[in-house]
């Protein structure tokens, strides 16, 4: 396992920027990672990175350790019974792929989230209408100990963009069983061709972005909220609300601070607020300590 000390998260985050986590872990696979877990302080605050979307750390950092799953936990493979088998780090894309090349439907949608199985499992990750749990058979769970558990959704309090076990736990995500149904490759190819065309005119993929910054509120879009607040193509020190899509925040010079990007964030939803009486939730995370 490599280690490092106060390791800049601007390198690891879609958005490229913020500031260090006091400790950076990149192990090799899972027993490696099992192995560090057991050596964990009960109490040390704890960070699980995939693709490093939906993330920002504030400039101060954060004051723990950061595990980084994306090369570790890379396994995926489809079992004799059907079941689509994915480690935390693999690829949300990689796995519509593969779903499609063994004539499994449904999982197009995957294609679409911009992130690993493990982000997507916590956080109940969906779009186009398919939600992440809704295909979860089970889930390989590791504790602080170092040990394996296996949970089904039954474990689970689930909702929208929401996932949590109904007993407090120190567990976190590293593998889980998918099952979707029986389709056809061709099929299923086009649906995700379509899907990354479609990704691709509407949203600002060639600049630094963490993907949708807020929850869609109830019966409405947030992206249509904040257009109609006119606030697409709102700046302020370098983080930038998309012209292209409003629910996106872009930091197209790669200088912008986190303390920008958290500053944004709270003027969209002030404005939201004041003008529809919404209350924007955001969908990415924040951590950390303001500088």
């Amino acid at each position: 396992m490599e280690v490092r000390q106060d390791e800049p998260m601007a390198r690891h985050v879609t958005w490229r920027a913020g500031g260090c986590v006091a400790q950076a872990c990149f192990p090799r696979d899972l027993a490696d990672l099992a192995g560090f877990m057991a050596t964990l302080r009960h109490d040390e605050p704890l960070l699980m990175v995939g693709l490093g979307s939906n993330l920002l750390i504030r400039d101060g950092g954060f004051d723990g350790t950061a595990i980084f799953t994306r090369r570790a936990l890379s396994t995926l493979r489809v079992e004799a019974d059907g079941a689509l088998y994915a480690e935390a780090g693999v690829a949300s894309p990689k796995i519509a792929r593969c779903a499609a090349n063994h004539n499994l439907a449904a999982a197009e949608f995957l294609a679409g989230i911009p992130g690993t199985l493990g982000g997507a499992l916590a956080m109940n990750a969906g779009c186009h209408g398919g939600e992440i749990w809704s295909f979860v058979e089970r889930v390989r769970m590791l504790d602080r100990r170092g040990g394996f558990i296996e949970r089904t959704p039954a474990d689970f309090v689930l909702g929208y963009r929401h996932c949590g076990l109904r007993a407090a736990t120190d567990e976190v995500f590293v593998a889980a069983w998918l099952r979707f149904p029986a389709g056809a490759a061709a099929t299923a190819r086009a649906r995700i061709r379509a899907l990354l065309e479609k990704r691709s005119a509407t949203q600002p993929l060639t600049l630094p972005n963490a993907g949708s910054v807020f929850r869609n509120p109830p019966g409405d879009f947030a992206a249509r909220l904040i257009e109609a607040a006119g606030l697409k193509g709102l700046e302020i020190d370098g983080a930038r609300v998309s012209e292209k899509h409003a629910n996106f925040i872009v930091n197209p010079g790669g200088g912008a601070h986190a303390s920008a990007i958290e500053r944004l964030i709270g003027r969209i939803q002030a404005e939201v607020a004041e003008r529809f009486g919404v209350n924007l939730v955001r969908e990415v995370r924040i951590l950390g300590a303001a500088r």
